[in-house]
């Protein structure tokens, strides 16, 4: 398709970044997106990295300390603000604190005392092995 046709698409079809019903009723996203079609793995996989790229940046601009971490360590706060987002992970304030002055038994010890980890089961465990052991 040529650029134009593809504009003249856009217009038609519109665009909308929440999900509405169509005029047929079906749940749709984006530029005429049908989401009962599903998406590929290679969608899935490049919204997957986008999320990962929008919690790590969302981490570093929360937390002034996030880079002084190892990337271990980084890696287990974007596991979980992916899973519970920033305003329930914020809920951790005291594996914050510990965090922030270095405390990884603590904190690992606060990952595993809450709600969130009889939830998740055994991915709070082996993500608090890993913030224990960085």
């Amino acid at each position: 398709m040529n650029k134009e046709a593809i504009e003249q698409l856009k217009i038609d079809e519109g665009e909308s970044l929440t999900i509405y019903n169509c005029t047929a009723g079906v749940p749709t996203i984006g530029i005429g997106r049908n989401l009962e079609a599903g998406i590929s793995k290679e969608e899935s996989n490049y919204l997957f990295m986008n999320d990962i790229a929008r919690v790590n940046k969302e981490l570093a601009d929360t937390f002034t300390w996030y880079y002084m971490l190892s990337p271990t360590r980084r890696s287990v706060m974007v596991n979980m603000n992916f899973n519970l987002g920033l305003t329930r992970f914020m809920t951790f304030k005291k594996m914050l604190a510990a965090l922030e002055c270095n405390n990884y038994e603590e904190a690992a010890k606060q990952m595993l005392d809450s709600k969130w980890a009889n939830q998740v089961g055994n991915r709070s465990v082996r993500l608090a092995k890993k913030m224990l052991e960085g």
